[in-house]
């Protein structure tokens, strides 16, 4: 038998790679990541985290820049309960604490 002339194969014979783009999303953690939560934070302040770099102050009151991507870990449960409690609740909360360390 003798070798094919790869010049005069017919188009369908022969044997090619096609390259195709991995679209995996990476799940490795970064150091520290297994003790890293989402936060809830208004959403006017994360743009402005994002492109400008500055800090911002989640309900549970975590201070940080943002720079990973939030939906890899787990929501952050003191974030959670304060946003169930609604803007009011919230509110209520904060003042009831304000008191209390007023008081000592």
């Amino acid at each position: 038998m003798e070798p094919m002339d790869e010049t005069t194969m017919e188009p369908g014979t022969g044997t090619g790679v096609i390259e195709e783009e991995d679209t995996r999303t990476d799940y490795r953690l970064d150091e520290g990541d297994h003790d890293r939560f989402s936060h809830y934070v208004d959403k006017s302040k994360l743009t402005e985290a994002y492109v400008s770099g500055t800090p911002v102050i989640a309900l549970c009151g975590k201070v940080w820049v943002p720079s990973r991507d939030p939906e890899r870990f787990p929501i952050c449960p003191e974030c959670k309960r304060l946003y169930d409690l609604g803007p009011k609740g919230r509110e209520r909360e904060w003042k009831q604490r304000a008191r209390e360390e007023r008081q000592g």
